[in-house]
């Protein structure tokens, strides 16, 4: 009897014929034996497959390797079945829970009888290590539901039980086994256990079952998987550089900032940290300036009709704070472009002022849940460098070009690498179709015509108009949102503006939606990790600290020196206690002051100063006026 044969299409186009039944692994092998050793499952029309499973009709296939992207997050998911295996070996029956894939890794939730500590990690890892080297093999097994609810009654996983009964009736049910151990999933998952190469147990936290406050709290164990050891050893040494640059911890080490329980989720801005926003908000009003902006402030607070008429209220209230004043609805504004629109609308505008370009440093509050705060980078206020650019349709184009020239000037006086994107209409939007478009097609020309290259995000705009988002690369090559450009064609319509255009007839302006940093706060905290707390000097809080080598012998000068430098705009401090002179220099240190100046009798005779600059070993005698004329011009050039 002849064999039935299906057609296998590939990625390449190509179509190969194979006996019905084939399986994933055996077409891999029938590639390139390289291919049959690195595949680990594939994608059959669409749908993950595992390498053993047989295809019995037509399909287009793509196998997945271990080194693939799709590869590791299948890696990790097997991680968890084997952290599950290890310690139900080492803790008898337990209840299990869930076991996902997170970023980097997995965990998995346990029902445990005591608690795990970081000791009883390293001997689960240990478990974890035998499991693999045994090469277990992973088997998938389609039962019935009656059959896998039989199977954890055995069990007494009554966890499992409660996954089991939200599984929708017609939906089939699928085990995986590996030896002894059994788990409810849907795969799919490695051939074996011994394909899992680099991984670590990295914390265990608590965590309600489902998620709902009114469960149990289960042990959540935390891993992480690579297909690599190499690539296992270069995220740990990047978790650990990054603890080192975290903002909060460097926040209150260089005392910038400090949060308390009496607002959470509200930063309080230490003097030095106060000094950084000073600087950043002083560099960004130059720009502003030099492109003919008009800085304007609006009100924290604004009734309910305004933010009705805005769209706010509809697509943002969960996110707003209001009070009642005069028996009235009041909200804190979450955004600043309201009080805009009425500040154009507060007088007629003839085509020859446009484009009006009005901006504010306003401070906005939007509700967070209290889990997503997270120190500077996700708060409950904070102050954003806002503008609206009222603009004729004419010059929209040039003026999005405008704000693109500053936003590139901002992010390269940091030092900052930047990828753009360009985000599309959400479902829940505002406006009509055409006017969508144009927008829409404005950005486009825009990043053409400039020759950027740019991500597309379909349906990631603001419910107002498409915008372009500007994210930059950190020194751990972390991506961040900062910058954006909005185009709004809505709220023109929603507040009735107008201008009178050449023909004494009203036109309704163009709205461009412009932030360069974003949320200072939020920048703050980039700049933080970034440099390390080792700002650039310009912006840093203290940027020279002058220390005698004798307070009886070399003070006067000392003064001397600190008075000329602060003459010169530089902020410096001089540090005259009775301490010995390698801790004051260690502290200076800790501190990240761009530069110590050490006086000694050789500097006070030759009016010299010995230069210590931060991050470097060796330090330098210069003459006083020399460094002073250096340090004005990095200062002036805002160098990093």
């Amino acid at each position: 009897m002849k064999e039935q044969m299906i057609e296998i299409k590939f990625p390449d186009g190509s179509v190969k014929e194979f006996v019905n039944g084939v399986t994933l692994e055996e077409i891999a092998g029938s590639i390139s034996s390289s291919l049959k050793k690195k595949a680990v499952a594939g994608k059959v029309n669409d749908g993950l497959y595992d390498l053993r499973r047989n295809i019995e009709e037509n399909a287009e296939v793509e196998i997945i390797t271990i080194d693939s992207n799709e590869g590791v997050e299948i890696a990790r998911h097997s991680a968890a079945h084997i952290l599950a295996q290890a310690v139900k070996r080492m803790y008898g029956d337990i209840n299990l829970g869930v076991g996902p894939v997170i970023e980097n890794g997995f965990y998995y939730d346990m029902d445990l009888p005591s608690s795990v500590n970081v000791e009883d990690l390293r001997k689960i890892e240990k478990e974890m290590k035998k499991i693999i080297n045994e090469n277990i093999k992973i088997e998938r097994v389609e039962v019935s539901r009656e059959e896998a609810a039989k199977l954890f009654q055995e069990m007494n996983d009554r966890l499992k039980l409660e996954l089991l009964e939200a599984i929708p009736s017609g939906e089939s049910v699928t085990l995986y086994k590996q030896g002894e151990f059994v788990d409810l999933c849907r795969g799919p998952h490695l051939p074996s256990t011994g394909y899992l190469k680099a991984f670590q147990l990295t914390h265990v936290s608590g965590a309600y079952w489902r998620g709902d406050s009114n469960n149990q709290v289960l042990q959540r164990i935390y891993g992480v998987a690579f297909s690599s050891q190499k690539e296992l050893e270069e995220y740990l040494h990047f978790v650990e550089e990054a603890a080192k640059r975290n903002h909060r911890k460097l926040g209150s080490e260089l005392e910038l900032f400090m949060f308390s329980e009496e607002a959470p989720g509200m930063p309080f801005y230490l003097p030095k940290g106060q000094i950084i926003r000073n600087e950043l908000e002083a560099f960004l009003r130059e720009i502003q300036k030099e492109y003919k902006y008009q800085e304007v402030r609006s009100p924290f607070m604004m009734n309910q009709e305004l933010w009705e008429k805005s769209g706010h209220w509809g697509h943002y209230k969960d996110n707003m704070y209001f009070s009642e004043v005069d028996n009235k609805s009041f909200a804190l504004k979450p955004m600043n472009c309201p009080g805009h629109m009425l500040m154009f609308k507060n007088k007629l505008h003839s085509y020859r002022e446009l484009p009006i370009r009005m901006c504010e440093f306003g401070q906005v509050h939007r509700h967070e849940f209290s889990g997503a705060l997270n120190g500077l980078l996700r708060v409950r206020t904070f102050c954003q460098d806002d503008a609206h650019l009222f603009v004729t349709p004419e010059q929209i184009e040039d003026e999005i070009k405008s704000v693109m020239a500053q936003i590139d000037y901002v992010y390269k006086t940091f030092g900052f690498e930047y990828e753009v994107e360009l985000s599309t209409r959400p479902e829940d939007s505002m406006g009509d179709d055409k006017l969508w478009e144009q927008a829409e097609e404005a950005l486009e020309n825009v990043l053409h015509s400039l020759n950027y290259k740019y991500r597309l995000n379909e349906g990631d705009g603001a419910f107002y108009g498409p915008k372009i988002d500007f994210h930059i690369k950190d020194a751990l090559n972390r991506s961040h949102q900062c910058g954006t450009i909005q185009l709004d064609f809505q709220m023109p319509e929603k507040f009735d503006l107008n201008y009178i255009d050449e023909n004494n007839d009203k036109k309704r302006p163009v709205v461009i939606h412009r932030a360069v940093l974003g949320s200072l706060d939020r920048f703050l905290a980039i700049l933080i990790e970034h440099f390390g707390g080792a700002f650039p000097t310009w912006v840093a809080p203290v940027q020279v600290k002058v220390i005698p080598v004798s307070n009886a012998v070399h003070v006067q000068y000392a003064d001397e020196i600190a008075d000329k430098l602060a003459q010169a705009g530089v902020r410096v401090e001089r540090d005259a206690r009775d301490e010995k002179l390698g801790y004051k220099i260690r502290e200076a240190q800790m501190q990240k002051v761009p530069y110590v100046l050490v006086i000694g009798d050789k500097e006070m005779e030759n009016g010299a100063v010995n230069v210590r600059k931060y991050g470097e070993e060796k330090s330098e005698v210069v003459a006083l006026d020399v460094f002073v004329a250096s340090i004005e011009e990095e200062i002036k050039n805002r160098k990093y």
